[in-house]
């Protein structure tokens, strides 16, 4: 397959799992408000910050690095020594979930029983449900590696949404049930993701006549079953070399990604109700990182592991491959770049409407507006981060990764003194600023090295990251509207004025992306001729 068919099959898995998952997480987001109306604070900083924590990093430690792995040169390998490896993500999960269970119920603080109930049901069930995720991991792998479109966004916002209205049904019908609400809900959320992939891949395998089944190196379902093989090992060591490598990568990388949560739950710098606040706030900001950044980021991290090859120089891949994966990288910069700039740019004048239509005064009334306000800028840092980092590590060889390893290492180090030093300093927000000032670092790194990559060649992906003076010029002007109409109109006057606030700012999103239209016209021809709505429409046919 060359790599502008890979291309065209990434593309349509991102906007495909665009589109999907914006509808999915509306309907989430609306349940989810509904929900926040019946909660404490405390309760909610439990569940989002400790019990979660447990659960995503079993999940992380456990999977991470295989799937990072796994999903490199998947055109030659053998798959039933993948699928084998894959499996040891079980027994792995097994034992982070017992180990970090065992520390979130004797190490840590455990909260007043009266105001939290059942949190060591909660701990269990939050550990158990990880482990049962992890038995569609190789089910995941191979549906990712064959870009299988639709089943990934599918399963996922399917389980989540069931999941988001068992959890207000019961808050409604048994709101004394505590954290047993939650508990049931995460467990039916892991248990219905992994049936859809079981589902899907039974009904396929079980089609002789089906062009998925013979595209796929599997026949039959006991063919995903690991084996003993007599005649060769039972995995690839080199993938298991690889898979190391990550693993130590992806254990600093955890330490990042969800360092403020490490720092709440082990230091105690924040009580449980600010706890909920942050994380609702963050959750909030983060929602536009979930929708459009990562499919993206999971999507093109396939194409450019497909097309690139670890080992080799620019110079000495194939040109056309070269060529495009440059081509492909500079438009994903400068749409990560407009809409973390627009987000930004808006988020500021907007935080504080969002806030109380979404949780009322619970969230806009204390530290929530300036928290989101704040974390806007890290969502441009953040989308920024996705795209480099994507191409970083499939470009990467496996020396440079253990390379990178030392400088996450460092990374992590400053990133936890940095979070307490900014929380004792200025609260909450100081998570945030840490967070920027890391994600600085981690861009920094990345695109050092996709300058070094490209410095031989005659392309220059960077480029994407530089804009027109004129459409910077109206960023500008547009925060500057919309900043002044936040002080006459929002957030005390009454509906009608917050009404007039909104169409003040459409009016002036409306000029942002026409300019961006016309003095963007490169990225426009490869919006719509990757990820436009013809093909979509085509696919889902």
């Amino acid at each position: 397959m060359g790599s502008r068919e890979v291309l065209g099959q990434a593309a349509r898995l991102a906007s495909s799992g665009l589109l999907l998952q914006v509808l999915f997480r509306l309907i989430t987001f609306v349940l989810n408000a509904f929900i926040l109306r019946f909660l404490s604070k405390e309760i909610i900083g439990i569940v989002n910050v400790r019990l979660t924590l447990l659960y995503s990093t079993t999940l992380f430690l456990a999977r991470e690095a295989f799937r990072r792995a796994c999903l490199s040169g998947a055109a030659k390998r053998d798959w039933s020594q993948t699928l084998s490896l894959l499996w040891l993500t079980v027994p792995l999960g097994v034992f982070w979930s017992l180990f970090l269970g065992w520390v979130w119920l004797q190490l840590l603080e455990v909260p007043d029983p009266h105001v939290v109930p059942h949190y060591g049901t909660g701990v269990v069930v939050f550990g158990f449900s990880a482990v049962v995720e992890l038995l569609g991991e190789p089910f995941w792998v191979l549906a990712q590696a064959h870009m299988f479109v639709r089943l990934k966004v599918i399963a996922e916002s399917l389980s989540v949404i069931l999941k988001s209205i068992l959890t207000a049904l019961l808050v409604l019908w048994l709101p004394h049930w505590g954290l047993y609400i939650f508990s049931l809900a995460q467990l039916s959320y892991t248990a219905i993701l992994v049936l859809c992939y079981v589902i899907y891949f039974a009904k396929v395998l079980g089609s002789p006549e089906s062009a998925k089944q013979q595209a796929l190196p599997v026949s039959s379902m006991t063919d995903l079953l690991p084996n003993m093989p007599r005649s060769r090992a039972f995995v690839n060591w080199e993938e298991a070399k690889l898979t190391w490598s990550f693993f130590k990568q992806s254990f600093l990388k955890q330490i990042l990604t969800e360092g403020e949560r490490y720092v709440m739950t082990f230091l105690n710098v924040l009580n449980f109700g600010d706890q909920g606040v942050y994380d609702i706030v963050n959750n909030l900001g983060s929602l536009v990182a979930r929708l459009i950044f990562q499919p993206i980021e999971e999507s093109f991290y396939i194409f450019f592991a497909k097309v690139l090859e670890r080992e080799k120089d620019a110079t000495l891949q194939k040109q056309e491959d070269v060529a495009v994966a440059a081509a492909v990288l500079e438009s994903l910069l400068k749409l990560a770049l407009l809409t973390g700039l627009t987000i930004t740019v808006f988020g500021f004048a907007y935080s504080q409407l969002v806030l109380d239509i979404y949780g009322g005064a619970m969230l806009s009334s204390g530290s929530g507006p300036v928290l989101l306000r704040a974390y806007c800028l890290y969502v441009l840092l953040l989308a920024i981060n996705g795209v480099t980092e994507c191409f970083t590590f499939a470009a990467m060889s496996k020396e440079e990764v253990d390379r990178y390893n030392f400088t996450m290492l460092a990374l992590s180090s400053s990133f936890l003194m940095l979070s307490y030093v900014l929380t004792r300093w200025c609260g909450s927000v100081g998570f945030i600023l840490a967070n920027c000032f890391n994600m600085g670092i981690r861009i920094t790194q990345s695109l050092y090295f996709i300058h070094r990559y490209y410095q031989k060649s005659p392309h220059r992906p960077l480029a994407g990251l530089f804009l027109s003076p004129v459409l910077l010029g109206t960023f500008a002007l547009s925060g500057g509207i919309t900043a002044i109409s936040e002080v006459f109109l929002c957030c005390e006057w009454g509906w009608l004025a917050r009404l007039a606030h909104i169409a003040v700012g459409a009016l002036c999103l409306g000029v942002t992306l026409g300019t961006a239209f016309l003095t963007e016209t490169k990225l426009i021809h490869f919006l719509r001729t990757q990820l436009g709505v013809p093909k979509l429409a085509d696919k889902m046919t």
